[in-house]
């Protein structure tokens, strides 16, 4: 029988909540009153009081004045203090799944995984491909039924191009059947990844068809791959790591050609041109390279603030004691040295950034928390904290094509947002202290979430028999 008394908890340093829940469905049914604290107004840049946020049927009736005519009498109710602030949920366009652990390949992770991302306070992610999408779609079912906590999965579906297991290359019918059949089962966009030019043009064309988008991971043009120039003349939504454009000529790698692009060289402007004048986003995944890099683990932005590894296995976390892992490629420290400048300078040029953290980890920065670490990364290539906030919220709803849904506190948008201590404008990395989590009006306890997993994120046994699986 579902307890139908109100609840009323002061959110406070220590962090006490005594939130009386039934199940999340009839949980939702029950008005949502969140008062007190400052809540963060995407558009004006700025924090703005709480005098009430509402949220119904698991979308949000009032943002910051309370003013419903619905009654709420019978609604669960938290009232924060001063010190707490409100934001958007955040969205990671590219929050990879998949780990490596064990010395093992890659493979989606899948029992952790997805309760770090939503105790982070990213409440959307988009995996950028996967490596088991059949695994991916059951983990987004049971997350939708409510049979397990996880942010919004917005499915990819498998990679297009050499990234996929046993890749070959299809023929346009073929690309136009894949596409139809994950389109008809939910996916979000696709991404193409060590693809040929008819693989980015045919996965565009028929993944428009059905008003998905399709982001790559691109090259130069060398040995067959496709420059990100001519990807935006095929009509691709975003780009990944590498901007393109003559900078990056086909006599070599865009590895190779990156750490020599100059902001402001009339290569960069011609490209920066060319992604306003089609409306495509950049993901940058800054950090990406400061993981992989040799001078970059020192970078400010991988600090720890927590102790990740005790959401490993206690098999994984020995191997990661004993040096395991050993991911070191030399040329990134200086891609990671020219990334602040250009990303910088697109962004004052008006360019769209979204959050994407492109980090399959190998149990040292573990999923969710690199969100914070991006974030982070980004004001320290000089965005101002509201931009770094915007680019994570709404213009990552905008570039995945659900910012009716996403991205901002407004009246009539889905109910995902995080409450976190301390104002995020004065200093970025308060976004790391996540409290409350709210998504689709279901309510949270971030400390509780992470408690839930420790000691859980590993290998199955079957999956090392079979020699790490896909």
């Amino acid at each position: 029988m579902t307890d139908r008394r109100r609840v009323d908890t002061r959110v406070g340093w220590g962090l006490s909540i005594l939130l009386l829940m039934a199940s999340s469905a009839a949980s939702q049914e029950r008005p949502l009153v969140v008062t007190g604290g400052w809540w963060f107004d995407v558009d004006a840049g700025e924090m703005r009081p709480n005098r009430g946020i509402v949220s119904v049927g698991g979308r949000l009736l009032a943002v910051g004045d309370g003013d419903t005519p619905v009654d709420l009498t019978d609604a669960r109710r938290i009232e924060l203090e001063d010190d707490r602030y409100i934001l958007p949920g955040l969205i990671d366009l590219h929050a990879h799944y998949n780990v490596q652990f064990l010395g093992l390949p890659r493979r989606e992770e899948l029992v952790a995984t997805p309760v770090l991302w939503l105790a982070n306070g990213v409440t959307a992610t988009f995996p950028a491909g996967e490596y088991d999408p059949e695994g991916m779609l059951r983990l987004r079912r049971e997350i939708d039924a409510g049979l397990r906590p996880g942010p919004r999965l917005l499915t990819s579906g498998p990679y297009f191009g050499r990234t996929r297991p046993g890749w070959t290359p299809l023929s346009r019918d073929s690309i136009f059947a894949e596409v139809d059949q994950w389109a008809a089962r939910g996916a979000v966009g696709f991404k193409a990844k060590g693809a040929d030019a008819r693989t980015v043009r045919w996965l565009v064309e028929r993944a428009h068809r059905h008003g998905l988008t399709v982001t790559g991971h691109l090259d130069s043009g060398f040995r067959g791959s496709v420059n990100p120039r001519d990807a935006i003349l095929m009509g691709i939504d975003r780009i990944e790591h590498f901007l393109g454009g003559p900078a990056f000529p086909a006599t070599r790698t865009a590895y190779a050609s990156f750490p020599d692009v100059r902001a402001d060289s009339p290569e960069f402007r011609e490209i920066v041109a060319l992604f306003l004048s089609h409306d495509v986003t950049y993901d940058p995944t800054i950090t990406a390279y400061a993981y992989y890099g040799v001078e970059g683990k020192s970078h400010p932005a991988l600090e720890s603030w927590t102790d990740e590894s005790r959401f490993l296995t206690p098999e994984v976390r020995a191997w990661v004691e004993s040096g395991g892992p050993d991911f070191q490629v030399e040329s990134f420290d200086a891609i990671l040295q020219a990334k602040c400048p250009l990303v910088q300078a697109f962004h004052e040029a008006g360019g769209r950034l979204a959050l994407a953290t492109d980090h399959p980890s190998w149990g040292v920065w573990l999923p969710g928390f690199v969100a914070h670490r991006e974030l982070h990364a980004m004001v320290l290539c000089g965005i101002p904290e509201a931009d770094v906030l915007r680019i994570a919220t709404l213009n990552s709803a905008e570039a995945i094509g659900l910012s009716d849904r996403l991205g901002t506190l407004e009246p009539g948008k889905l109910s995902d947002f995080f409450v976190v201590r301390g104002d995020p404008l004065a200093d970025i990395r308060n976004t790391r202290n996540v409290e409350l989590v709210v998504r689709s009006g279901e309510v949270h306890d971030a400390a509780a979430l992470l408690r839930s997993v420790e000691g859980r994120m590993g290998v199955p046994a079957a999956a090392r028999a079979a020699g790490g699986g896909p």
